[in-house]
């Protein structure tokens, strides 16, 4: 016969799995720009792959034209928290990024947590 657990123990049980819970950051969505504009956003914009890259928490980062005409370009980032997320914005070059284009784009872009990461077959 099993007997109950204490709680100090479950309570130890419990901090240590939420502790051990990973939440990763997922960007993702569009963003317009003028069509005309659209080749130089996506240029400056991928000019801040290496500044991710040396942030020890990006996972993926990666902007593309979706539709040139209407100056749709897809985001997809993925961080290891919310912290390395934090750390790139922060850099200058995303916040000029930010401070160059914010005023002429519609930024359609969201941020979801993502704490259950499977394969999309399973």
């Amino acid at each position: 016969m099993n007997s109950p657990q204490n709680p100090q123990d479950k309570a130890a049980a419990t901090a240590t799995a939420e502790a051990s819970i990973h939440t990763e950051i997922i960007v993702a969505g569009r963003v317009f720009v003028p069509a005309e504009d659209v080749e130089t956003f996506i240029a400056e914009a991928q000019s801040t792959y290496p500044i991710a890259a040396a942030n020890p928490g990006s996972v993926l980062i990666s902007f593309c034209v979706d539709d040139a005409a209407t100056g749709s370009v897809t985001v997809l980032e993925q961080w290891a928290s919310q912290e390395a997320l934090d750390r790139h914005l922060a850099t200058p070059e995303v916040m000029a990024l930010f401070a160059k284009w914010g005023p002429h784009m519609r930024n359609e872009v969201r941020k979801f947590d993502a704490l259950n990461e499977r394969d999309p077959r399973a």
